[in-house]
C-alpha cells in the first residue's frame, strides 16, 4: 500500500479503540472485588494446610497459641466487615452527591474507579480470609493444638494493606468530588478520543468519493435490543464488504438511541445469502450507556450538563460553569484544527462502506448552544465564550471558520445585551 493510500485510509476511518471481550469482562463494578475475594478465600483454604511443614522454619510469624489466634482472627473479621460497610456507605454518599451536584452521567466515572473497587475488594477479602483461616485453628493452648502461624500473620498483613487502601481511598474520594478534578478528567478523556477520531490536517483536504446508487435491493439488519450505539466496528464492515464485493451502509451514528426493530445496517451483496450477512450484526454494539471509546460527543455532553446544572437557580454556581467553558475551550481548540471524516469509504476506487461520522460543526454546536442559552444572563459566560471563539478563529481550519463566526455573532449579541442591562 502506498503512502498516499495509507493517508487516505487514515482519513476515511477513525483510529478509535473497540472494547475487547477481556475488557467487557473486567468492566462491571463487582468483578475486581469478587476476584480479590475469591483469591483470598483460596489462599485461606490452602495456606494453612501447606504451611504445616514450613512454619517452624520461618521467622517473624505469629507466635501465640490457639486462643490468641482465634481472638486475633475474630477481631480482624469483625472490624473489617464494619469498615467495609463504612466504605460502601461513603461510596453511596459520594455517588448521590455527584448525581445531584453535577450530572447523573458522571456516575460511571466514579464506579469505574479501580481505587474504589480495589478498596472494597481488599476489605471484604480480609474479612473472608480471616474467617477461612479461623476454621483451621484447632485445639486450645495445649501442646496438641494447631495454629497456622504464617496464615495468621498474613491476616495481619492484610489489615495493614487495608489501612493503606483506606487512606488512598479517602484521598481519592475527596479529590474525585472536586469539580476541577471531574472537569479535567472529562477533558482529558475527550481529548484522547478527539485526536483518535478526527484526522489531522496534513495537506489539502482529500475529495470524498461519490455515494453509489445500487440498483439491487439491500438486505436490512435490524436492532434486536434497545439502547445506545456505543461502538461500531467500521474496519470489520469495510473488510467484509471488500471480501464479498459488497457495499455496507451504517444507518445509526455513534451515540444515538435505537429501539428494537430499527434498521442499523443495509447491505448490498449480490449472490450472498442472508445468513452470511447476519454476522455483521455484532459489528454494531448497543449498550445501556454511551462509552468514550468511539464517541467524542460524550465528554462534551457531560461537560455541558455540568455547566447547565451550575447555572441553574437551584445551584447558582457560575464559576463552575466558567471552569467548564475553559475545558470546552481546550477541546474545541483541538477540534477546529482537524478535519471531518469522510462518510464514504472506498477501497481501490470502489466504495465499500458508507457511515455517519460525527461532525466537528455538530460538536461545536453541542458545546456552545445550551451553554449560551442557559448562561445568557450570567455576567461571566457570554464574555468568556466570546473570547474563546475569537481565539479559536486564530487557529481554525478554513472549513470551520464560517461556523465559528456565526457563533461569535451570537455570543457577541449576548455580551452586548448584558452590557446594556442595568448593573451590566
Amino acid at each position: 500500500m502506498t503512502g498516499h493510500a495509507r493517508a487516505a485510509e487514515r482519513d476515511s476511518l477513525p483510529d478509535v479503540r473497540s472494547t475487547t471481550v477481556w475488557g467487557r469482562i473486567w468492566r462491571p463494578f463487582w468483578v475486581l472485588p469478587l476476584v480479590i475475594i475469591v483469591v483470598a478465600a483460596v489462599v485461606g483454604l490452602l495456606l494453612p494446610e501447606a504451611e504445616r511443614a514450613i512454619t517452624e522454619h520461618l521467622p517473624f510469624v505469629f507466635e501465640g497459641g490457639a486462643d490468641g489466634a482465634r481472638s486475633m482472627l475474630g477481631t480482624i473479621a469483625g472490624a473489617m466487615i464494619s469498615v467495609t460497610g463504612l466504605v460502601f456507605s461513603i461510596t453511596m454518599v459520594v455517588v448521590q452527591l455527584a448525581s445531584s451536584q453535577f450530572t447523573p452521567r458522571v456516575l460511571n466515572d466514579f464506579l469505574s474507579s479501580r481505587v474504589t473497587q480495589a478498596t472494597l475488594g481488599i476489605f471484604t477479602a480480609t474479612f473472608v480470609y480471616a474467617l477461612t483461616v479461623l476454621r483451621s485453628v484447632r485445639g486450645t493452648s495445649d501442646t496438641d493444638s494447631y495454629v497456622p502461624q504464617l496464615s495468621v500473620t498474613l491476616a495481619f498483613v492484610l489489615v495493614l494493606a487495608s489501612v493503606g487502601m483506606f487512606l488512598a481511598y479517602i484521598h481519592h474520594i475527596t479529590r474525585s468530588i472536586q469539580v476541577s478534578a471531574i472537569v479535567s478528567h472529562l477533558g482529558a478523556v475527550t481529548m484522547d478520543v478527539v485526536t483518535r477520531y478526527f484526522p489531522a490536517a496534513d495537506g489539502p483536504r482529500p475529495p470524498e468519493p461519490d455515494r453509489p446508487r445500487p440498483a439491487a435491493e439491500p438486505v436490512r439488519i435490524d436492532a434486536v435490543e434497545h439502547g445506545v450505539v456505543a461502538e461500531i466496528s467500521l474496519r470489520r464492515l469495510r473488510d467484509w464488504a471488500t471480501e464479498h464485493d459488497a457495499l455496507v451502509e451504517v444507518l445509526i451514528p455513534i451515540g444515538q438511541f435505537v429501539a428494537e426493530g430499527m434498521p442499523v445496517l443495509r447491505v448490498w451483496a449480490p449472490g450472498t445469502a442472508r445468513e452470511d450477512v447476519e454476522p455483521l450484526r455484532v459489528s454494531v454494539v448497543v449498550e445501556e450507556d454511551r462509552g468514550f471509546h468511539q464517541d467524542p460527543a460524550l465528554g462534551i455532553r457531560k461537560l455541558v450538563d455540568i455547566g447547565e446544572r451550575a447555572l441553574s437557580p437551584g445551584i447558582n454556581d457560575p464559576t463552575t460553569a466558567v471552569q467548564v467553558t475553559d475545558e470546552l475551550h481546550r477541546i474545541l481548540r483541538a477540534l477546529v484544527v482537524r478535519r471531518d471524516l469522510t462518510s464514504v469509504v472506498a477501497v481501490e476506487g470502489t466504495v465499500r462502506l458508507v457511515h455517519r461520522p460525527q461532525r466537528i460543526a455538530e460538536l461545536v454546536a453541542l458545546a456552545l448552544d445550551e451553554l449560551l442559552h442557559y448562561g445568557k444572563d450570567s455576567p461571566q459566560i457570554p464574555p468568556r465564550v466570546l473570547a474563546m471563539l475569537r481565539d479559536l478563529q486564530t487557529v481554525a481550519l478554513p472549513e470551520h471558520a464560517e461556523a465559528l463566526r456565526g457563533w461569535e455573532r451570537i455570543a457577541d449579541d449576548a455580551a452586548r445585551r448584558l452590557a446594556r442591562s442595568p448593573g451590566g
